[in-house]
C-alpha cells in the first residue's frame, strides 16, 4: 500500500485543527470531501485516526504516532522538488545553515577547494526552525545546536563549547572571573524552550520572555529582564555596551553537530561533512578571543 500524500496533508491540517470545519477551509474543499478523504486514509491505513463525538475531534494512538511521522515525510517530498528544481536549471549549489557563533569558513574553505563548480551559500538559522530548514530542502547542511528534534535528521557532533552567563552591565557579579551556578540560583532566566533543556542543574524561573535569537537576548538582558547563557563564541561575534559576558563553568557545555536530513543522499553533501568534520576544531578555535586576535589565514574576520 502506497501512502497518499494529498491524504497526509489533509490529515496533518485536521489534526492541527481538530476541527473538520476549519480544516477545509484552510484546504479550501468541502467538508463532506475532506471527511471521505480521512475515512479513505483510516481504510487505507486499517487503523483510526480520530475519535468525533459531540464534544469535538481527537486524535487516537494511532493518529498522534502518524501526525510524528508526517512532518518529516512531507518536509522531504518539498526538499524533492526543490531539488528536482535545481538540478532542471543547471545549479551546483549547496546552501548551508548555521546558528549564530558558529565560523563556518573553514570547512567552506576546505569544501571549495574539491568543489570549485559548486557555490556555497549560507544563511543563519536560529533554535526553532533548524530542523524544519533541514528537512524541506531549505537548507542542506545545518551547523546546528543541541536540543533538536533528530526525526528524520542524521546528527553528526563535532564539539563541545562552554557556557558564559549573560549578565546586565551592571549586575552585581559583572565584574567576577568567573560565576557557579550556586551563585545565580534564583535569577531569573531568558529561555528560548522547555525548561527541562536547561543546561542547569536546577530549572531557573522563567523570566516570563520568549527570545529567538541572540540579538533579542541581549536585548532582554540588558534591559534586566533576565539572564541568560550563551554559548562562549557570543562574547566573540555579539556584542552589547550594556551587557557583560562572565564564564560559568559549571555549566553542562553547549554542543554543536552537523545536521543532514536522514533522505538525503549526496556525494556533495557528504564531502561538505567530511569537510566540516576534519575542520571541527579550527571552528571551535573561532570562539577564542585569543585566537580571533592570532589571525591568519585559515582564522580570520570572514570568519
Amino acid at each position: 500500500m502506497d501512502l497518499d500524500l494529498r491524504k497526509l496533508r489533509y490529515f496533518v491540517t485536521v489534526a492541527d485543527q481538530l476541527h473538520f470545519g476549519r480544516a477545509a477551509d484552510e484546504l479550501h474543499i468541502a467538508q463532506p470531501v475532506l471527511s471521505r478523504q480521512i475515512r479513505a486514509l483510516e481504510q487505507d491505513l486499517g487503523v483510526s485516526l480520530f475519535t468525533r463525538d459531540r464534544h469535538g475531534v481527537e486524535l487516537t494512538d494511532a493518529g498522534r504516532q502518524l501526525l510524528s511521522d508526517a512532518g518529516p515525510l512531507l518536509a522531504s517530498t518539498q526538499a524533492v522538488r526543490r531539488r528536482v528544481s535545481a538540478a532542471a536549471g543547471g545549479e551546483r549549489r549547496l546552501m548551508v545553515g548555521f546558528r549564530a557563533g558558529i565560523a563556518v569558513t573553514p570547512a567552506v574553505r576546505a569544501f571549495e577547494d574539491r568543489h570549485p563548480d559548486v557555490v556555497v551559500d549560507l544563511q543563519r538559522i536560529e533554535e526553532d526552525d533548524q530542523a524544519a530548514l533541514l528537512l524541506d530542502g531549505r537548507i542542506d547542511v545545518g551547523y546546528v545546536r543541541l536540543p533538536i528534534d533528530e526525526a528524520g535528521l542524521r546528527v553528526t557532533p563535532l564539539y563541545a563549547e562552554p557556557r558564559v552567563a549573560v549578565l546586565p552591565a551592571g549586575h552585581r557579579f559583572a565584574g567576577k572571573d568567573e560565576v557557579t551556578e550556586a551563585d545565580l540560583a534564583g535569577e531569573r532566566l531568558l529561555w528560548h524552550g522547555d525548561p527541562s533543556t536547561q543546561p542547569t542543574k536546577r530549572p531557573l524561573p522563567d523570566a516570563g520572555y520568549p527570545v529567538r535569537g541572540v540579538d533579542e537576548t541581549l536585548e532582554h538582558v540588558a534591559a534586566g529582564r533576565g539572564i541568560a547563557f550563551l554559548a562562549r563564541s557570543a562574547s566573540v561575534f555579539s556584542s552589547h555596551p550594556e551587557v557583560v559576558y562572565v564564564p560559568i563553568p559549571d555549566l553542562a557545555p553547549d554542543q554543536v553537530c552537523l545536521a543532514v536530513a536522514a533522505s538525503r543522499t549526496s556525494p556533495v553533501v557528504d564531502d561538505f561533512v567530511t569537510a566540516a568534520r576534519s575542520t571541527a576544531e579550527i571552528t571551535a578555535e573561532c570562539g577564542n578571543y585569543e585566537m580571533w586576535q592570532r589571525g591568519g589565514d585559515t582564522v580570520s574576520r570572514r570568519a
